[in-house]
């Protein structure tokens, strides 16, 4: 792997903006079909990060040192890597502006670069965020912080929070929820603690087949949902957080809401130069098909996780599924060959309810679901040990050893 900073420029067969696990992901199974290909990855994070492993480190499951590697060791050793941020696009000239000003031309060109989270939507949240009591497991520094923070906690009243939708991993904000539960029942805490999930939502998840087992889990930890409820600010010194909320007659209602530690997941949105870019659809988004993953506008250009503008649900199980597509699809334009138009929305959220069990909930668009195993082998309605252990100890190594590195587990190109 050779990494490129100063030198000038030069023109690639493929260039894959982000080296997170769509960028990685891609760029492998790409180089397994072929080796000849000139490949080059942007991204100027020193650092990989197996994100679905901090509600564990929140928990206290995982240390943190288990979702982190350096991005140099992730990244395919025949792959360039240019250690930048991409500025704009210029995808009439098939070029990408860096940070720095310099142009990168591309025949064909990936989009991957993850969402942004959002903190300053919420008022008063980065200041306090690591401290007072207020946490969250989406914090690259703070899934520590919040375990810490549970285990402090003996009394008092814990809130948690989602925001609207999209957002990564939409199980995760109930996911902190049920670990830090199990941690104080196990603890015999639990009647001394208040425990409110605050969700923008309507319901606890937005497949319905899913939902009995969450109820049943707040019913077990005495936690109370409360939908249709955001997060607008937060007051870490007085430990305040502020909910907005619609009444039957849609009139805007506030809701002061004191806490002794609060849980905050940020809204989420495309990045930037994403949206400010002729890429993007009319939500900001990366505007691909949904079958294809190819760009609507730009037949050379693919887009691939938690960026595009399609309604799946934004989880590394997806990004999975997605990169096979992709790199198939490349390979496909490159050839003169049609499209695969194959993707059907996969993803899947394990749902980790307690400590030793996991609601796996993998569905496809429009909610149908998309089990991989025969219910009497895994019900993914139900809250299982081996579920638990797919969580736990498969899908990291399935991730670090496998998607990673090309191999294409459970995906089909038919």
């Amino acid at each position: 792997m050779e990494t490129q900073t100063n030198k000038a420029m030069a023109t690639y067969d493929v260039v894959i903006v982000g080296a997170g696990a769509g960028g990685i992901a891609v760029a492998s199974s790409l180089l397994k079909r072929d080796r000849e290909l000139n490949v080059t990855i942007i991204d100027p994070s020193e650092n990989h990060f197996y994100q679905p492993g901090w509600t564990l480190v929140g928990g206290g499951v995982f240390d943190f040192s288990q979702t982190e590697r350096e991005t140099a060791a992730v990244i395919p050793k025949s792959a360039k890597w240019i250690k930048q941020a991409v500025r704009a696009f210029t995808p009439d000239k098939n070029t990408v502006t860096l940070d720095d000003g310099k142009l990168v031309e591309y025949k064909y060109l990936v989009v991957s670069p993850g969402l942004t989270l959002d903190w300053d939507a919420i008022e008063g949240l980065k200041s306090t965020l690591g401290n007072n009591g207020v946490t969250s497991n989406y914090h690259v520094d703070l899934s520590p912080y919040t375990w810490e923070s549970v285990k402090q906690l003996k009394k008092g009243k814990a809130v948690f929070t989602q925001p609207p939708m999209p957002i990564k991993c939409a199980g995760a904000p109930q996911k902190a929820l049920y670990l830090s539960a199990h941690y104080w029942e196990r603890n015999r805490l639990l009647d001394n603690i208040n425990i409110q999930f605050h969700t923008a939502l309507p319901s606890l998840f937005g497949v319905p087949d899913f939902v009995p087992a969450l109820q049943s889990y707040m019913k077990r930890y005495g936690a109370s949902p409360h939908f249709n409820s955001q997060l607008v600010s937060v007051d870490g010194q007085s430990k305040t957080a502020i909910f907005s909320s619609n009444n039957e007659n849609q009139e805007t209602q506030m809701r002061e809401v004191k806490f002794d530690l609060l849980h905050v997941v940020p809204p989420q949105r495309a990045p930037q130069f994403i949206a400010e870019s002729a890429l993007a659809d009319s939500n900001g988004w990366l505007d691909v098909s949904h079958t294809s993953l190819r760009h609507r506008q730009y037949d050379n250009i693919w887009g691939i996780g938690d960026v595009i503008g399609a309604p799946n649900a934004k989880t590394a199980a997806a990004v999975r599924k997605q990169a096979p597509i992709v790199a198939e699809n490349i390979i496909r334009r490159i050839g003169n060959q049609p499209q695969l138009e194959i993707y059907d929305g996969y993803g899947a959220c394990p749902l980790t309810v307690e400590k030793g069990k996991v609601v796996l909930a993998e569905f496809g668009y429009g909610g149908k679901l998309k089990p991989t195993f025969p219910s009497w082998i895994l019900d993914g309605s139900m809250a299982t040990k081996t579920a638990w252990n797919m969580k736990a100890h498969l899908f990291p190594y399935v991730y670090w050893n496998m998607m990673l590195k090309g191999h294409e587990l459970l995906t089909k190109m038919e």
